[in-house]
């Protein structure tokens, strides 16, 4: 696996719980498991989409897929309000799953960026669904975020967090790359979904409030980074000044987009 580079501290894990509810309206609308009673969650980190699976499909049964420790103990306090007859968690690498049961259906969301192999990941995929079972990715590609005014802090700050996140083992492009490693595994009747923001002063209060997301989610890596030499923490301040001059700025642009797949086992 590689590095994740947003780390495991208790800010990030309310972060990705923050992020769920904040994208679900983006994401979930193009993914239908009602029907699909036993779903494999990869990647189910602090259970932030495993709550959104379970509110959307009351009747379903998760198993959830996490290797950290620290995530999985988090998840479980997320996760305690739901019946543990809904779901359990598995403490496994998604790169070389050992499930004994298949499943018809598999989610799975901001996961394969961080992975080094991440076609061993839909391989085990592959191997643990049943015939005609379905899987859903929703990933990053962050070569697509376009922003106005230029903002050389958020430029260069962003760029060097791209750069760690390869050094690190992980893509920050992976999403452009879903449909190959889908048919590689095997899987057919492969459809990809560009999904996405495109926000500007237009709609003034959505706009703010991404940018205040996106700050903390540049921040999330902001340790690593300075760790590595990348930046200093003055580049962390000037690109938290950027973004706050961004959701103020009359002609203010912010732009990102995600890629969505959806694959049938044969």
């Amino acid at each position: 696996m590689g590095n994740y580079i947003h780390g495991y501290l208790t800010g990030e894990q309310d972060r990705l719980l923050e992020q769920a509810g904040m994208l679900a309206p983006l994401i979930y609308p193009w993914v239908d498991l009602a029907g699909r009673n036993k779903v494999l969650e990869v990647g189910s980190g602090v259970g932030a989409q495993t709550k959104v699976l379970l509110e959307l499909y009351p009747e379903i049964n998760l198993t959830c897929i996490e290797l950290e420790a620290s995530q999985i103990e988090k998840a479980q306090v997320n996760l305690q309000n739901y019946p543990s007859s809904q779901f359990r968690i598995i403490q496994q690498d998604a790169q070389n799953l050992a499930l004994e049961e298949k499943y018809d259906g598999a989610f799975i969301c901001w996961v394969l960026e961080h992975v080094s192999e991440p076609q061993l990941v839909i391989d085990s995929v592959f191997n643990h669904l049943s015939p005609r079972g379905i899987v859903y990715i929703t990933e990053v590609f962050n070569s697509s975020f376009h922003y106005f005014p230029q903002c050389d802090g958020l430029a260069a700050y962003y760029n060097a967090f791209n750069e760690l996140q390869k050094e690190n083992g992980g893509n920050p492009d992976i999403g452009l790359q879903l449909g190959n490693l889908l048919k590689k595994s095997g899987f057919e009747n492969i459809e990809l979904k560009p999904g996405g923001l495109h926000l500007d002063q237009s709609q003034p209060a959505l706009l703010k409030q991404m940018v205040e997301y996106w700050k903390k989610l540049m921040k999330s890596a902001a340790e690593e980074l300075i760790l590595s030499g990348k930046i200093d923490q003055a580049t962390v301040k000037a690109m938290e000044a950027d973004l706050d001059q961004l959701a103020q700025h009359p002609e203010a642009v912010f732009f990102y987009q995600f890629i969505q797949a959806k694959a049938f086992k044969p």
